[in-house]
């Protein structure tokens, strides 16, 4: 009988993927192997890999050809003449090195090319590292006579938009052929209904005839061939099931995993061993040593070359500080930080002396009394945020982060980690003077508890999918929030 699908159809075929190998209706593709029939799903998976490919190799050449081209028009421009020698030595010279940069990147891996935002962010990162790198040599080489550099200028804003949308073009088309799985993912079901995602590839092991028997060979054969151009394979099953199916599949050279949903309470994210047993690893460093250095490294040049020019702001404010009230200039409040770990984060004082809320019990009002004339134009502008540079060099916070919270901030009379229990997952990164959650919006005073899970959800997805060029443009895309309606 024929049976339905939870993956995708795929474009040669009239029949969903997931067939009976038993039972492989007339017009579907079989493959036989030695006498035994296999069903479609052997030639979707064949299928698909040579989609992957196909998709790689595009990006390939639609990112040199969109370089090429960039610097070809960037030449017509300016001389008249895209076969301008200066312009096909720029080429010649850019391409290999963005190619290399691009590979080490991985920007050509299924996963990236996939995810249109990524692709452009990689590809556009991987070219301007080549400019540099070609920059830098023609430099010491005392060859930059021969470079245009309105050639070069212009060229580069034009291959990194032609870049982003052709990533993005292909990315719409991966999605047609691949569905949501950029990989090909096997999902085996036995005596368990599996819940499959647009694009994976069901098999039933009863249905299909892999029913498991670790003292058949051709059961075991059968496997095999159906998982021999499987990239990944996720086994729900029964409990009592499991040790067979890890047995068969140890065997089986691919990436397989078994469903084991009561660990979802748990939260565990990968397994290790102590002392002979099995561990559950529940939790590690959000960032690499090398991705903690690179994030410093950013820090630190950034603080060095604002901070001089800053310098006279701070000071004009701080005197208009002190002269609007009495107290202190800066406001020195306990936060949470990296690690769960308190310190005192630095802001300009906007609030009259003896009426700031240290604890952060009381979040400020639209029209709060106790907040100074100077200070509300501080904290309209977020001026006040700009003494947080001496954390950010002390080493307390990073340029770009979950913004700390104080200790008892609240929501609908709720401490923030009564309302989502995975608060606490967010100081696994240091916080930040600005951060993802910020430049949507999402900032000023928590009096509902949709403000909390909104931050929160962006927080989580910032340190789920760090990068430097993330970073970079957080910091750019905050210049459009610093005046915020929510910043009072």
């Amino acid at each position: 009988m024929p049976s339905t699908t939870a993956g995708k159809r795929y474009p040669e075929e009239r029949h969903p993927v997931h067939v009976s190998a038993a039972h492989a209706l007339p017009d579907q593709k079989v493959i036989d192997l030695d006498g035994a029939a296999l069903p479609a799903v052997v030639q979707a998976l064949a299928t698909r890999r040579k989609y992957r490919h196909i998709l790689q190799l595009l990006a390939v050449l639609t990112d040199g050809a969109g370089i090429a081209g960039a610097f070809a028009l960037a030449a017509t421009i300016i001389y008249g003449n895209p076969f301008d020698h200066q312009a096909l030595n720029t080429i010649a010279a850019i391409l290999p090195v963005y190619l290399l940069l691009a590979l080490t990147q991985h920007a050509f891996s299924m996963a990236v090319v996939a995810r249109a935002r990524i692709g452009a962010l990689r590809a556009g990162g991987s070219l301007l590292g080549a400019i540099f790198v070609i920059g830098f040599v023609a430099f010491f080489l005392q060859a930059v006579g021969g470079v245009s550099r309105g050639v070069v200028g212009l060229g580069t804003l034009v291959a990194i938009a032609s870049t982003g949308i052709t990533r993005m073009w292909l990315a719409i088309y991966a999605h047609r052929l691949l569905g949501d799985v950029s990989i090909n993912e096997v999902i085996i079901q036995d005596d368990v209904e599996a819940r499959i995602r647009n694009g994976s590839i069901l098999l039933d092991a009863t249905r299909d005839n892999i029913a498991l028997r670790l003292d058949s060979p051709t059961m075991l054969d059968r496997l095999g061939r159906y998982l021999q151009q499987a990239d990944r394979v996720v086994v729900v099953c029964s409990r009592p099931r499991r040790a067979l199916w890890v047995s068969a599949l140890k065997s089986s050279n691919v990436n397989a995993e078994i469903l084991a949903d009561e660990l979802d309470q748990i939260g565990a994210i990968g397994l290790d061993s102590y002392n002979g047993s099995t561990t559950l690893t529940v939790s590690s460093a959000s960032l690499t040593l090398t991705d903690q250095l690179f994030k410093r490294m950013l820090d630190l040049m950034l603080v060095v070359l604002t901070l001089p020019l800053l310098a006279p702001f701070m000071l004009v404010f701080a005197i208009a500080i002190k002269l609007d009230s009495r107290g202190p200039v800066f406001f020195r409040q306990p936060r949470v930080g990296l690690g769960n770990r308190v310190f005192r984060i630095y802001k300009f004082r906007s609030m009259h002396t003896g009426q700031n809320d240290v604890m952060g019990t009381r979040s400020t009002a639209r029209d709060d009394a106790r907040i100074t004339r100077i200070g509300r134009f501080i904290r309209r502008t977020s001026i006040d945020e700009i003494p947080q540079i001496l954390n950010v060099l002390a080493g307390d916070m990073s340029i770009v982060g979950p913004r700390p919270h104080p200790l008892e901030c609240k929501a609908e009379d709720r401490l923030f980690w009564d309302i989502d229990s995975r608060y606490w997952h967010r100081h696994a990164v240091k916080p930040g003077m600005t951060g993802l959650a910020q430049i949507r919006g999402f900032r000023g005073a928590t009096h509902r508890e949709v403000d909390l899970t909104n931050r929160l959800q962006a927080d989580l997805e910032y340190m789920a999918g760090w990068s430097i060029w993330r970073d970079i443009g957080i910091i750019l895309a905050t210049f459009r929030v610093l005046i915020h309606r929510n910043a009072f």
